[in-house]
């Protein structure tokens, strides 16, 4: 498959929308997103939030995970080697930001895989800012591509880890990936491995529970802001 032919998202919106036959316009009624927002997505001229997929995954009655790869499944894994690979850029990736993490989910064409690869953007810079420790299924190799990491995990004494050093860890221990002192963000490669073929659908529902989380907590403080801007003003 050549670097041009990677199935992005844009990709898969408009084998979406083909299979339904619908217009720009009818995919836009029916998923509640703009047909600007749409036309872009489908030439990869922008992504969707997390919150965007939601939404389009429940408006659509679509599993979130059908969003970040083709709707043909490979040949089953056995003797005979199935010759799957892919080839992208970081262009081509499916971003979903979430409030500690900005995610980067390469080789999304590949339903299935073993492993999930991903460019992280680290953002969150406390325990009490990122929130309980992160879990789930299988193991996960980290390395820190640009900046500094301060790795928590629940049976460990924190570690630092600069430019060029990784860390391999059990991902069902609980463990949470924060920008070092002196780092506004830290950039990372990350790779999940599980026997689990649902890794991907599990780590998107992790991702809105995250977000969810987060709205909880910060709604609260923004309403309290906007009544101090009022009182002020008033």
């Amino acid at each position: 498959m050549a670097l041009g032919e990677q199935r992005t998202l844009g990709a898969v919106m408009r084998g979406l929308r083909s299979r339904k036959g619908w217009t720009l316009r009818e995919m836009s009624q029916h998923s509640g997103i703009p047909m600007s927002t749409l036309s872009k997505v489908e030439h990869d001229r922008l992504t969707l939030t997390y919150d965007k997929l939601l939404q389009l995954s429940a408006r659509l009655n679509i599993r979130m995970s059908d969003l970040f790869a083709e709707a043909e499944a490979p040949p089953a894994a056995g003797t005979v080697p199935t010759g799957r690979r892919s080839l992208g850029t970081l262009e081509q990736s499916v971003h979903v930001n979430t409030p500690n993490y900005d995610y980067h989910y390469l080789c999304t064409e590949l339903r299935r895989k073993r492993m999930i690869p991903c460019i992280t953007q680290v953002r969150a810079k406390s325990l009490t800012e990122f929130g309980e420790l992160v879990r789930h299924a299988g193991e996960e190799f980290i390395y820190v591509v640009a900046g500094r990491i301060s790795v928590h995990t629940e049976f460990y004494d924190p570690v630092t880890l600069e430019v060029g050093q990784f860390i391999y860890i059990d991902s069902s221990m609980g463990h949470a990936y924060l920008a070092g002192e002196g780092c506004d963000e830290a950039l990372v490669m990350a790779v999940m491995s599980s026997a689990d073929e649902s890794l991907m659908s599990e780590l998107i529902n992790l991702h809105g529970e995250r977000a969810q989380e987060a709205e909880r907590v910060v709604t609260p403080a923004r309403r309290r802001i906007r009544k101090k801007s009022e009182k002020e003003v008033a």
